[in-house]
């Protein structure tokens, strides 16, 4: 008789990067100002972060997480379909509606909660979810949940999307999903095309922008950025990126929130939102619209490392945005560039599959606001290292 405790034994990548050294997931921080870190009792400068605006470290975001911790207590011990909403709640969803130009928003508890309710509420028996293959892993887990039909299209490949449109009944409810920002190759969505073919099928689109807002659009998102929100039907956002808090939104229509929080199950069978943590996020707002300054600064320091990066001859894929990623391709050696990379004193995420393409590891970095030329220039000063030592970049690069 099979034992649902078998297939334990065929799982042994990770037990076999332990053995190398190079296993890197679950590794503890000791300590972090968002810049650098201390990782293994090593000062190390941190390109792993999504802190994108530097304001987890902000003393106004810090007092404001403070002020309500003493007002309200640590947790609101309820769902926001119960006892657990606040006015804090209500006075936030107003604030993030304004700002990314939608009508009404619904705060979750994390952002994962916020896309696995929303798709799964909207998505019914007999109708569609259709996907960018590169879309994150929370949106895929919505669509699952939902009583509809998973289809996927090639990553931001307009006519795959074209095509598996047109295969679908013409009389089914369709809803596209996709990334404003990609979390792993940095590239931003063509959004404007896309709209115009989910507007030819009569398609709903929604845009997972976890990474876009606070960066892109003067802050405002990825929809700003190419000025189609109106065109845009469901947007969703991430607070544990620019907003330095945890937590998640949906903006759309009100009428659309009012049938999602009513029926999302990751809202109302989950414990709402802390008070300090939407305080935070209050914080980090007017921070963003009122210094405009700091999203500049996000893309200076990008725009540099991209730069630097492509000269030393590291392969960056099609990133645009503060996501570079450095592609490596054998997952073994992945993970020796990052623990070289760590005792040069820089930070990365490998990515490994079935997170990338086979053969197509990678080291994630990001950057920040908060970095310092300084830092940046540490980093490659690391990165050029490890290439030489590793064989990573081409010799004639390292003049």
């Amino acid at each position: 008789m099979a034992d649902l405790f078998d297939k334990l034994g065929t799982f042994t990548l990770a037990q076999e990067a332990r053995e190398m050294g190079i296993y890197p997931y679950f590794r503890a921080l000791s300590d972090s100002e968002g810049t650098t870190a201390t990782f293994e009792g090593k000062d190390v400068v941190m390109l792993g972060s999504n802190n994108y605006l530097g304001l987890t470290t902000d003393p106004r975001v810090r007092q404001a997480a403070a002020e309500a911790l003493a007002r309200f207590g640590t947790s609101v011990t309820g769902s926001r379909f119960l006892n657990g909403t606040l006015e804090l709640h209500l006075e936030l969803e107003r604030r993030l509606a304004k700002f990314v130009g939608k009508e009404a928003a619904l705060v979750f508890s994390t952002g994962y909660q916020a896309n696995l309710g929303a798709i799964s509420a909207i998505v019914g028996k007999g109708e569609y979810a259709i996907l960018d293959k590169d879309a994150h892993a929370c949106i895929v887990d919505g669509a699952m949940l939902s009583r509809g039909e998973l289809k996927r299209f090639k990553h931001n490949d307009l006519d795959d999307l074209e095509r598996v449109l047109s295969n679908l009944p013409e009389d089914a409810a369709k809803l596209v999903i996709v990334d404003g920002v990609y979390s792993m190759g940095g590239d931003i969505a063509p959004l404007p095309e896309i709209v115009e073919i989910c507007k030819a099928h009569k398609t709903r689109l929604m845009v997972d922008d976890a990474h876009g807002v606070g960066v892109t659009g003067q802050g405002r998102g990825t929809l700003a950025h190419y000025n189609i929100t109106d065109d845009v039907d469901l947007m969703m956002g991430t607070f544990s990126k620019s907003f330095a808090s945890i937590g998640g939104f949906i903006a759309g229509d009100a009428d659309v929130m009012d049938y999602i929080q009513h029926h999302a199950r990751s809202l109302i069978f989950s414990a709402a939102l802390p008070a300090p943590n939407a305080a935070a996020v209050l914080a980090a707002l007017d921070i963003i619209e009122n210094e405009p300054e700091h999203v500049a600064r996000v893309w200076d320091n990008a725009d540099y490392m991209r730069m630097h990066l492509k000269e030393l001859g590291y392969d960056t894929a099609n990133s645009n945005t503060p996501i570079i990623p450095i592609i490596i391709g054998d997952k073994f050696k992945t993970g020796l560039t990052w623990r070289a990379l760590i005792e040069a004193g820089v930070y990365t995420n490998p990515v490994v599959p079935p997170a990338t393409p086979p053969n197509g590891s990678l080291l994630r970095t990001s950057y920040t606001a908060t970095h310092t030329r300084e830092h940046l220039d540490r980093a490659l000063a690391g990165f050029k290292k490890v290439g030489i030592d590793l064989d990573l970049i081409p010799a004639q690069n390292l003049a």
